[in-house]
């Protein structure tokens, strides 16, 4: 039996720099519209451990394996039969970490090619989200949550690495035409524990999704 497309779904990705606050909200958009929330794929890069021993030899490995997963996540969002927010979207890994590995020169600039070529070539035929919302904070906001949430990998991430990414996600946000884009200033703003700050990125949310008012087009001046 063929299923028929949800015209009612929703898809919605969630994007920022690492600690902004990404899964945090993908849970509150879950609970406050009833969507089905797909968080970051935790599938073992089995290139990690090279990666990291090796950075330039096995950049182009590594993030082949992760837009890999990415591509797969992604569609598994776009065949589910509801609405859906997702949890960092395939974009970021080229867009952001990728670019980034080639601009720090642990990516060469063939390898870099190749898997630009190969990410464009397979972002042509997906699906985008019906709205992307960007999560922007400062590298202070970020260290600070980073310190919060305790994760022992992330304790020897350096302020400039955290700038370098910021500036890579306003570019990128910057130049995307696919989707509308929310952008949530979060510096000062805590969606997890006030309740205020949560019913405001709800309401900009679903503002954005809603289907925009009726025009009326004022008729020629005559001449």
């Amino acid at each position: 039996m063929i299923q028929l497309p949800n015209p009612e779904k929703k898809f919605v990705a969630i994007a920022g720099n690492i600690g902004i606050g990404k899964s945090t909200l993908t849970g509150i958009l879950a609970e406050a519209f009833g969507w089905k929330p797909f968080y970051e794929a935790v599938d073992e890069n089995p290139y990690l451990a090279d990666f990291y021993s090796d950075m330039t030899r096995w950049s182009f490995h590594s993030q082949v394996f992760f837009l890999s997963r990415r591509l797969q996540h992604h569609r598994q969002l776009v065949d589910h039969p509801g609405s859906v927010v997702q949890d960092r979207s395939v974009y970021e890994d080229a867009e952001i970490f990728a670019h980034n590995l080639y601009m720090q020169g642990q990516m060469s600039e063939r390898d870099y090619q190749a898997y630009h070529d190969l990410y464009e070539g397979i972002r042509a035929f997906l699906p985008p989200p019906d709205l992307l919302v960007y999560l922007k904070g400062s590298v202070d906001t970020l260290l600070s949550r980073i310190r919060l949430r305790g994760r022992d990998f992330e304790r020897e991430i350096s302020p400039a690495y955290l700038h370098q990414l910021n500036a890579l996600y306003e570019a990128w946000i910057e130049r995307w035409t696919s989707c509308p884009v929310l952008i949530v200033p979060t510096d000062g703003v805590d969606f997890q524990r006030d309740r205020a700050a949560r019913d405001w990125i709800i309401g900009g949310v679903r503002e954005c999704l809603e289907p925009a008012p009726v025009r009326y087009l004022e008729p020629p001046i005559k001449t």
